[in-house]
């Protein structure tokens, strides 16, 4: 599948309806350099420090969550919404235990500009190099979303990471025209 770069802002609000429906598909790897993907929704693009950045939100008892801070980079892969399945059974299983990649016969690119590989068959592909790090912290939220989302005490960390590079495969590329006005 070839693969155009485009500006990081491009396709916002197309990412933002990805992650939404069917979500996001984070890659990481750890020092042993073996990718995971895990199952991603609630995340953020924006400019942060005079920076593009992709924040993503995981949980510590998630294995991308070791793998992250062994390694500081990490791809965000947006997939078709005909992939729901496959990006819920990712978010089902954990990589200590499974290769997903195997499992889903997801095809593994090389990345441009981080160690860590792109997912060929997903429409846009953010490489990223994680430039800060926070703690959620119970205190800090509402009542709500912390009795609401947090029953279990897991509170995430926010990975701040600097978009290096966004491609798009053709195929999201005409997509996206179609929708366009004029398109």
């Amino acid at each position: 599948m070839n693969r155009k770069q485009v500006q990081p802002f491009a396709f916002v609000e197309e990412t933002i309806c990805l992650l939404k429906n069917p979500g996001g598909l984070l890659v990481t790897r750890g020092k042993k350099k073996i990718p995971n993907v895990m199952a991603i929704g609630w995340a953020a693009v924006g400019i942060i420090w005079r920076k593009p950045i992709f924040t993503v939100l995981v949980r510590p008892s998630r294995y991308s969550y070791s793998l992250l801070n062994e390694h500081p980079e990490f791809t965000v892969n947006l997939p078709y919404p005909e992939m729901a399945g496959l990006v819920n059974y990712c978010g089902s299983v954990s990589g200590r235990d499974h290769n997903k990649f195997q499992e889903t016969n997801l095809t593994l690119e090389k990345a441009q500009k981080v160690a860590v590989p792109i997912i060929k068959e997903c429409g846009l592909a953010y490489e990223c190099q994680v430039v800060a790090t926070a703690e959620i912290l119970p205190q800090a939220l509402s009542e709500d979303i912390r009795l609401s989302l947090y029953q279990q005490g897991d509170f995430h960390r926010v990975y701040y990471g600097e978009i290096l590079i966004v491609t798009a495969a053709t195929e999201f590329l005409e997509r996206a025209g179609q929708k366009k006005p004029g398109g």
